[in-house]
């Protein structure tokens, strides 16, 4: 097809599949009442249906890098969104709690498999000269979905209940996963795939947390992810109400645009390494002197403007670091798993420090684990022989 032509093309549906996949988080996330209505028999362990596919993602991530670089990019993506659209069909009918907490198990396989599989397609397809760009792109599907959902989406079925979300959702995967066979070319890993297809889990992590090429771009994105989640929840409560409002609505957005415009910009004379530190500098930086000026929205938008520069620079560093197919999507896997780790973990963490060290302490422990970001990417790049 003309289509198959366009790498711009194919980078903006595989970003487009990626919204597919945070939608399921968002799906749940964002409708959270009408969710508590259709299972009023669940207490506080409704909170699981989303926490479910995090673990997933916490404990397989690297599994599926290996898969992804066994089977293939384009098939793992395919099965990815095939098994999304039929699990969102599927809830539709599910009228029990525990059912849908089963369904939720299998969607993480599916988001795993899509979250993988699509930024290494991207990386495969993508000019040289574009990788950075296209890479930024795709590190802004998460906050983008939420916000389609949020302010679209739920304007459109408000009124129409629960299960027409879970249709329509299953629908767009079908949509993406028919425009992805017909449009996406194997990639030259797919050849290699089909005579390597014997996974070796152990031999995969071992890979991975020893490779300082590998395991960069995840070791920094664990502690983006630590804070990010946490503080978009828990920053606005503790600014003034008209402060919070606007701030929850503009951090995902600035980080988004940061993402988008600046780090592009900064990658044609950066490293993506570089621009990852110096995002940890200056937020960390930012954080410690927000403890003695209190600058309340500013604070909040800009601290979110400076993590975009780690948000979208983290993508970018995976292929910047990684030439081999298989390497970037082990380093992808990674970075779900990292990601997914630190979004279970992060809230009840800055919880556990404001709870017992109050706010200032919450601050200096969000300020040092940027700092620990700097040194693990610090040191990572030494192990390269080539400090960034």
């Amino acid at each position: 097809m003309c289509f198959r032509q366009s790498k711009v093309f194919l980078v903006f549906l595989l970003w487009f599949a990626g919204l597919g996949a945070a939608a399921q988080f968002a799906k749940i996330a964002v409708p959270f009442g009408l969710v508590r209505e259709a299972f009023p028999e669940v207490g506080n362990e409704i909170g699981w249906l989303l926490s479910l596919i995090s673990l997933v993602g916490a404990v397989l991530g690297i599994v599926a890098g290996d898969v992804v670089g066994r089977l293939g990019a384009r098939r793992v993506l395919l099965f990815g969104l095939s098994l999304g659209a039929i699990v969102s069909f599927w809830q539709i009918a599910l009228v029990s709690f525990g059912p849908m907490l089963a369904s939720r198990l299998v969607e993480g396989a599916s988001h795993l498999a899509i979250v993988v599989s699509a930024p290494t397609l991207i990386s495969q397809l993508s000019d040289k000269r574009y990788i950075g760009p296209a890479m930024t792109l795709w590190s802004t599907f998460f906050g983008v979905a939420f916000a389609i959902v949020a302010w679209v989406v739920m304007p459109l079925v408000a009124s129409d209940g629960f299960t027409v979300l879970l249709g329509g959702h299953g629908v767009y995967l079908a949509v993406i996963a028919v425009l992805v066979a017909l449009a996406v070319p194997e990639s030259r890993m797919e050849a290699v795939a089909k005579s390597d297809a014997n996974p070796d889990i152990v031999k995969a992590h071992i890979r991975t947390y020893t490779s300082p090429r590998i395991a960069a771009p995840g070791a920094g994105w664990l502690l983006y992810t630590l804070t990010f989640v946490s503080l978009l929840a828990l920053l606005p409560e503790r600014l003034p109400r008209d402060q919070g409002i606007w701030a929850a609505g503009l951090m995902p957005l600035v980080s988004i645009a940061v993402a988008l415009v600046v780090v592009p910009i900064f990658l044609r004379r950066h490293s993506s390494v570089a621009i990852i530190i110096a995002g940890f500098a200056l937020a960390s930086a930012l954080v410690l002197f927000n403890v003695f000026l209190n600058l309340q929205l500013l604070f909040a938008v800009g601290l979110f403007a400076l993590l975009g520069l780690v948000q979208g620079a983290s993508f970018s560093a995976v292929p910047e670091l990684n030439s081999e197919a298989k390497d970037q999507a082990l380093a992808y896997g990674f970075m779900a798993q990292a990601g997914n780790l630190g979004n279970l973990l992060g809230t009840p963490l800055l919880i556990f420090v404001a709870g017992h060290f109050g706010e200032i302490g919450m601050f200096l422990s969000i300020a040092v684990l940027y700092l620990l970001g700097i040194l693990l990417h610090w040191l990572l790049a030494k192990t390269r022989g080539a400090p960034r």
